[in-house]
C-alpha cells in the first residue's frame, strides 16, 4: 500500500494537484469524502462538520500529538468528537490497504507509522490571492468576496494550519522535515507539473 498526503497552503492549487496527481496513478482519493461519511454519520450538514473540524478549539490547549486525543476524549464538545472521529476514519481508509492520496486532514501525522509519502504545497501570497479571486469570479456576482476580505481569509487559515502543525508535531511551520518534498507552485502549470510529480513518487516508493 502506498499513501500520498498533500497538506498545502490555501490558494496553493494542492486540492487541485493532488487530483490530478491521484487520477494520473489510477489510485484512490480522498477529499470532501471524508467530511461527507462525518456529516452522514452524525446527521449533520457538511459546511457545518467543515467548519466543527476548522474552528475545533484545542488551538490554545497545551497538548502534545501522543497525549492529546486520549485527552480530548473526556471532552463532551462536537468539535472534538468530530476530530477524533475524523482520525478514525483516516485509518479505516489506511486499513483498506489500497494506494490512495489523501488531501490535508492532517493524515501525514496521523498516518506515520504508514510511511506516507508527505507532500507540501505552497505559493506565494500573490499566486495564492490570484487563484481564489479566479474562484470568487465563478461565485453569483452578489456572493463574491474582495480582495481585501479574501487575504483576511488566507491569512486565518494559514495561522490555524501553522497552529495545529505545531501541536501536533512539535515542530515550526519553518521546519521542512516533516515533510518529503515541497512544491511551489507559483508560475507553474499544475497539468504538466503533475507528470513529474507521478514519476517522482513512484521513485520514492521504490526506494
Amino acid at each position: 500500500m502506498r499513501i500520498i498526503t498533500v497538506s498545502r497552503q490555501f490558494g496553493s492549487g494542492g486540492r487541485e494537484l493532488g487530483k490530478r496527481l491521484a487520477e494520473k496513478l489510477g489510485w484512490d482519493y480522498y477529499d470532501k469524502q471524508i467530511i461527507g461519511q462525518l456529516a452522514a454519520e452524525q446527521g449533520l450538514e457538511p459546511d457545518y462538520v467543515k467548519k466543527a473540524l476548522t474552528n475545533h478549539g484545542w488551538h490554545n490547549m497545551q497538548l502534545s500529538y501522543h497525549n492529546s486525543f486520549s485527552n480530548l476524549l473526556y471532552d463532551p464538545g462536537m468539535n472534538i468528537r468530530l476530530l477524533i472521529r475524523e482520525r478514525e476514519i483516516l485509518r479505516e481508509i489506511a486499513a483498506l490497504g489500497n494506494d490512495c492520496v489523501i488531501i490535508g486532514r492532517d493524515a501525514d501525522v496521523i498516518l506515520e507509522e504508514y510511511r506516507p509519502f508527505r507532500l507540501f504545497i505552497c505559493a506565494d501570497t500573490e499566486a495564492r490571492l490570484r487563484r481564489c479571486m479566479q474562484h470568487e469570479q465563478r461565485r453569483p456576482a452578489a456572493e463574491q468576496l474582495k480582495e481585501r476580505e479574501v487575504l483576511r481569509i488566507i491569512r486565518r487559515i494559514d495561522r490555524r494550519r501553522r497552529q495545529t502543525r505545531e501541536i501536533l508535531t512539535g515542530k515550526t511551520h519553518t521546519d521542512g522535515s516533516g515533510f518529503d518534498l515541497t512544491i511551489n507552485t507559483t508560475g507553474r502549470d499544475l497539468e504538466k507539473l503533475t507528470g513529474a510529480l507521478a514519476d517522482f513518487a513512484l521513485s520514492w516508493f521504490e526506494g
